[in-house]
C-alpha cells in the first residue's frame, strides 16, 4: 500500500506489513484496527478548543498532509522480507527498551509505555499533520479569509513535512491519545543504519531507547504536556498585532546579527522569534529550552545503558555524531539552514552535555529534581553552565 498509514489502535501496537509500490522500493504500511477512528485523539486536559484560533487559521493541515505525501521521496530499496523483519524487530525493540530506560533514568512512575507504531514516511507526515491540527485547533479558520490564508500555508507546511520525513528516525507525540504515541519511521532507520555500517539490531534498539525515554519523561512529569501547550497558546495569542510592529522587530534582529549579537535560535525559528513581541519570544525560548533538556536527557540515557544492552553503543554514537557533522549536498544544506535544523542539533548537543555534567556531579536521583515543576527546569543561562542550575535548584 503506497498511501499513508491509519493511526494505531490506542490499546497496543499495530501490526506492520511492507508492500512494494511498483518502483522496486518497499513502502511500510499498517493494518487498520476494527475500531480505528482514523484520527488522533487528544486527552481531556489538552483540549484544542483552549487554543487561540490564530495558529489554527494559518495552516490547512489536511492540505499539508496531502502535499507532503505527494512530495515525499521513496525510502531505501529493500526486499519485502527485510522490510517486514524491520517492522517486527522495531516493534519488539520498543517493548524491550522500557526496562533499561527506567533502570538508567530512575523514573519509576508505574505507567506502562505504549507499544510503537512503525510507519513509513507518509505515515509520519499524516501523524505529524494530524497532531499539529489537534494541538492548534481546527485546520482552517472559519470563513473565506481563513481558507485563503490556510491553503498556501498548508502547501508550504506540506513541503516542509516532506523534507523532515526523510530525516526523522522516531518521535514521541504526547498530544495524541491518552498515553501519547510512539512513532518509529522504519525506512529512515534502515537508511541510517546502512549509511553508518552498524549492526541493525543494535541501532534499532538504540533508537527505541531514545524515544521510550521521551515517553517516560512525560509519564513521570504529567505537567510537562500542559506546560508545553500553555506556551503554544501564548505563541498563538499574537493574532492581530500590526504587521509594522513585527517587521520593525525583524529589521532590528538583522541589525543585531550584523553587530555580532547571537540569536539563540536559527533558520525559520530564528526569523519567527525575531518578529515576535516579548511574551511570544519568551514562550518560544521556554519551548526551546525544554526541547534542549528533553533531547539531551534522551541522548544521555540511550548512551548510558551501556554495552550490556547495546553491545556496539560506543561505535554507534561515534558514527552517528560523525554523520551529523558531515555536510550534505548544497540543497540539503540550504534546507537545513532554512529550517534551523543545524541550530537544533547544536542545542541537543548542549542538552546532553548539561545532563552528563549534572548527573556526573550530583547523581541521577538528584538530577531528577528537574522534573518537579516549571521552576526546576533549566534556564537559558544554565544550559551552558550546569553548576548554576545545581546551585539554584539543589542549593
Amino acid at each position: 500500500m503506497t498511501g499513508p498509514e491509519h493511526p494505531a489502535d490506542r490499546r497496543g501496537a499495530e501490526t506492520g506489513r511492507a508492500d512494494e509500490n511498483g518502483s522496486g522500493r518497499i513502502e511500510f504500511a499498517a493494518h487498520p484496527t476494527a475500531d480505528d477512528s482514523g484520527a488522533l485523539v487528544t486527552t481531556e486536559t489538552l483540549q484544542p478548543s483552549r487554543l487561540k484560533n490564530t495558529l489554527a487559521g494559518s495552516v490547512d493541515w489536511s492540505l499539508a498532509a496531502r502535499t507532503g505525501a505527494a512530495l515525499v521521496p521513496s525510502g531505501p530499496r529493500t526486499s519485502r522480507y527485510s522490510a517486514e523483519q524491520a517492522v517486527l524487530e522495531l516493534s519488539a525493540a520498543s517493548r524491550r527498551a522500557e526496562g533499561p530506560v527506567r533502570e538508567v533514568s530512575r523514573l519509576l512512575d508505574g505507567s506502562a509505555v505504549p507499544e510503537a507504531r512503525v510507519v513509513d514516511r507518509r505515515g509520519w507526515i499524516t501523524a505529524a499533520a494530524e497532531s499539529m491540527a489537534q494541538l492548534t485547533g481546527t485546520g482552517v479558520a472559519a470563513g473565506d479569509k481563513g481558507k485563503f490564508i490556510g491553503k498556501p500555508a498548508g502547501v508550504q507546511a506540506g513541503a516542509m513535512l516532506a523534507f523532515l520525513s526523510t530525516a526523522i528516525l522516531g518521535q514521541y507525540d504526547p498530544f495524541s491519545g491518552p498515553d501519547g504515541t510512539l512513532l518509529l519511521v522504519a525506512p529512515n532507520i534502515m537508511a541510517v543504519e546502512r549509511a553508518l555500517g552498524v549492526q541493525p539490531s543494535d541501532f534499532r534498539l538504540w533508537v527505541c531507547l531514545h524515544e521510550v525515554t521521551h515517553r517516560v519523561q512525560f509519564s513521570s512529569a504529567p505537567w510537562l504536556a500542559e506546560y508545553m501547550q500553555r506556551n503554544v497558546e501564548v505563541l498563538g495569542a499574537a493574532g492581530d498585532e500590526p504587521i509594522a510592529d513585527m517587521l520593525g522587530r525583524l529589521v532590528e534582529a538583522v541589525r543585531d546579527r550584523r553587530r555580532g549579537i547571537e540569536d539563540p535560535a536559527g533558520g525559520m525559528v530564528g526569523l519567527l522569534r525575531a518578529t515576535q513581541a516579548e511574551p511570544q519570544r519568551a514562550a518560544l525560548d521556554r519551548l526551546l529550552m525544554l526541547g534542549t533538556l528533553l533531547e539531551g536527557h534522551a541522548d544521555h540515557v540511550m548512551d548510558a545503558v551501556g554495552p550490556a544492552v547495546v553491545p556496539s553503543v560506543t561505535r554507534i554514537r561515534s558514527a552517528f555524531d560523525q554523520r551529523r557533522k558531515r555536510p550534505g549536498n548544497p540543497l540539503q544544506r540550504l534546507l537545513r539552514a532554512l529550517l534551523g535544523m543545524d541550530a537544533k542539533v547544536a542545542q541537543y548537543v548542549r542538552g546532553k552535555a548539561f545532563v552528563d555534567e549534572v548527573v556526573g556531579t550530583v547523581g541521577m536521583d538528584h538530577f531528577n529534581t528537574i522534573w518537579t515543576d516549571a521552576e526546576t527546569l533549566p534556564r537559558t543561562d544554565e544550559i551552558g553552565e550546569p553548576q548554576r542550575w545545581v546551585d539554584r535548584v539543589l542549593g
